[in-house]
């Protein structure tokens, strides 16, 4: 079993995990480690930003972790699939990001844990700097499990 597989199991509250199967500096360890932990700070949201190409709003949680990370790029890939009737077939969703240790990812939409995937996309290659990231989008926001 590779260190990507049943990712699921035991996380901890904030739905985010690294591993250590790739070789990484002590600083770029800590850099992950303050992400995780600033990411668990969030909780609730002051302010929604919408998505320049659709109508889809997202919070300060998200939007701290595309500007520490670069990840406009997830926030695009959700927001390109609420344009479409999934939105209001699925006002629930639940997106998941794993990055492999070759550095490519599959991002994937559930609408509930034991529901099979609705969306299945995967990465040629990303700079994410964690292992897993998981994302609600709900009622057309998107948001982290702890502002949820």
């Amino acid at each position: 079993m590779n260190n990507n597989q049943n990712i699921n199991e035991n996380l901890n509250p904030s739905e985010i995990k690294t591993t250590s199967g790739s070789r990484e500096s002590r600083s770029d360890i800590n850099k992950m480690n303050e992400l995780e932990a600033n990411l668990r700070q969030f909780c609730g949201t002051e302010n929604y930003y919408r998505h320049t190409l659709s109508r889809m709003l997202y919070t300060d949680g998200v939007q701290y972790l595309a500007e520490k990370t670069g990840a406009y790029w997830l926030i695009d890939a959700v927001a390109s699939y609420q344009n479409s009737n999934l939105k209001e077939k699925y006002p629930f969703q639940i997106w998941e990001l794993k990055v492999n240790s070759d550095k490519s990812c599959i991002i994937t939409m559930i609408e509930d844990i034991s529901c099979p995937e609705i969306v299945h996309k995967e990465i040629e290659y990303t700079d994410f700097p964690l292992d897993y990231m998981k994302l609600y989008c709900i009622d057309n926001v998107l948001l982290l499990p702890s502002e949820y």
